[in-house]
């Protein structure tokens, strides 16, 4: 019985010391040492390789590494292998501690407070109260709730917008296309959660920016596809939006004239609000792995058809 791990080599390291020492049984595996064989069961991947069946033939299961899986080449993925979303409880933490970070930045207003440090200009502006500023969180999946759950003791009147309607205490829950409108119209500053789908793609474009309060605020942890760049510019240019912290983009890294550099109203950091921490991980991982050899289901497997 063998695993392959095709990721980041640094953290491979660490999870093959992990197996080593708590499921000794496993083969472990890490790419490129190993490329192929026909006693891989299990790969755990950022990216798939090519020709994934000519590789490993007797492939039982996809793990993926991160929450989301649309990096994954999935038509290449034969429909009887699961594909299952990675559920470390650390990638929760790290999101939730940057959503806070973001939506605390954009709330007392520290982007334009570091434009007047970098001009040397030393004045305060007024603050809005908390209760005051209203938060939008686009996604409810488990990541949605916990930022929601985290926000809830600053005071922050919350609403959520999804697919599907939910009922969550302290949150006003919308749910639809019919109902997206009235759930932009009272968000200051808009989260967006989504998983990347068809439905999803470009969907942080004008005619929504259109429909945000004039001077609203944009947070993406998403995914950069959601982000339809050149109508971020042009919202804030036009004062629609007045800044973003923006943690993914359609093309990673970012290019050296990318404009979002040096525009004084974007906060950019390079995909970091959280990464899947092999110690956290692991025990999520070996836990799906023991349920599938027992025949029992598995946590996190995606839907083909909704794409997560």
């Amino acid at each position: 019985m063998s695993l392959l791990y095709k990721s980041d080599p640094v953290r491979g390291q660490r999870w093959q010391q992990l197996f080593a020492e708590q499921a000794p049984e496993m083969r472990f595996h890490q790419w490129p040492e190993c490329q192929q064989g026909d006693d891989i069961r299990y790969l755990v991947a950022w990216e798939l390789p090519d020709n994934l069946l000519q590789r490993f033939p007797r492939l039982e299961v996809l793990f993926a590494v991160s929450a989301g899986v649309d990096q994954l080449n999935m038509a290449a993925v034969p429909a009887h292998i699961p594909v299952v979303r990675m559920l470390d409880p650390g990638i929760s933490r790290g999101m939730v501690e940057y959503a806070c970070f973001a939506v605390m930045s954009l709330h007392r207003d520290m982007l334009r407070y570091r434009q007047q440090q970098q001009q040397g200009v030393w004045q305060s502006h007024p603050l809005v109260p908390a209760s005051r500023r209203r938060i939008g969180v686009m996604g409810l999946g488990q990541q949605g709730q916990n930022v929601l759950n985290a926000l809830q003791p600053f005071g922050f009147p919350l609403s959520a917008w999804s697919r599907r309607p939910h009922q969550l205490e302290g949150v006003s829950c919308y749910a639809g296309e019919e109902q997206l409108g009235d759930f932009l119209a009272q968000s200051d500053i808009l989260l967006c959660l989504l998983p990347l789908t068809p439905a999803t793609e470009g969907i942080l474009s004008q005619p929504l920016f259109d429909r945000l309060p004039r001077g609203a605020a944009l947070i993406n942890m998403g995914r950069g596809g959601h982000l339809q760049e050149q109508d971020l510019l042009a919202a804030l240019n036009s004062g629609q939006l007045s800044a973003a912290v923006l943690d993914v983009l359609q093309q990673e890294p970012a290019s050296a004239d990318h404009p979002f550099w040096q525009h004084p109203q974007i906060l950019l950091t390079p995909h970091i609000a959280a990464a899947t921490q092999p110690d956290s991980a692991f025990e999520v991982l070996l836990a799906n792995i023991r349920r599938y050899e027992r025949g029992e289901p598995m946590l996190g497997v995606v839907d083909r058809e909704e794409g997560y």
